[in-house]
């Protein structure tokens, strides 16, 4: 079987994690998801899943049955979510209905797919899965760059590209901040210099990132 991995150049080699309670499930998934050069790991419960999951930036997406003993893999989900373990997850289910399904795509899954699941179809969903994991890594690490750079900040160079970048030109910052256009052209040169931009437009756009990441 071609695997998922040449449409796509990822970094980190992407892992996939199946939860299901059902053992014969779990190793004919396991050994489709393998087949198509995937790393995957699985586990019996959606607790089990909790207790073992790993602090990493790597692109993952998770594999779900939805009807569990203990928690569901709705339960699950919204338990990741709740911690900002945001992983692009596919539920499959036996038991699934029209309703399910709509709530389960509202709450950010990226698929919901009735058993016995077709190969292609899990295939497709867990191709698109990893793809949308691995774009949010690489904003991520963008944006804990950009967070690193305002770290730099002096306290009043804060100030100065807070209003900035509301388009205040360099005579109104100095009249809100109570000091002269001098003394404010320099923290200007200095804030666009540590933020490694050459325009203001570019340091709007990097305000706006840090304030809105849309990173999920």
């Amino acid at each position: 079987m071609k695997s998922l991995l040449p449409d796509k150049d990822f970094e980190v080699f992407p892992s996939v994690y199946l939860v299901d309670d059902d053992a014969s499930v779990r190793k004919a998934l396991a050994r489709l998801i393998r087949s198509a050069g995937l790393e995957v790991q699985t586990f019996a419960s959606a607790r089990e899943f909790l207790d073992w999951i790993p602090d990493t930036n790597n692109p993952a997406c998770l594999v779900a049955d939805v009807r569990m003993p203990g928690l569901s893999g709705i339960d699950l989900h919204h338990e990741l979510r709740s911690t900002n373990r945001n992983l692009p997850i596919i539920f499959v289910t036996g038991h699934g209905d029209i309703p399910m399904s709509v709530n389960a795509m509202k709450a950010g899954a990226v698929d919901f797919l009735p058993k016995p699941v077709k190969d292609s179809d899990l295939l497709r969903a867990i191709k698109q899965a990893l793809a949308h994991a691995d774009d949010n890594r690489v904003k991520r690490d963008e944006l804990e760059g950009l967070r690193k750079r305002m770290e730099k900040l002096t306290a009043r160079e804060s100030q100065v590209m807070a209003l900035v970048v509301k388009g205040m030109l360099n005579k109104q910052i100095a009249f809100v901040l109570g000091t002269v256009e001098k003394t404010i052209k320099v923290h200007r040169a200095r804030v666009m210099r540590k933020m490694e931009v050459n325009s203001v437009a570019e340091l709007v756009r990097i305000a706006e990132k840090i304030h809105s990441p849309n990173v999920g």
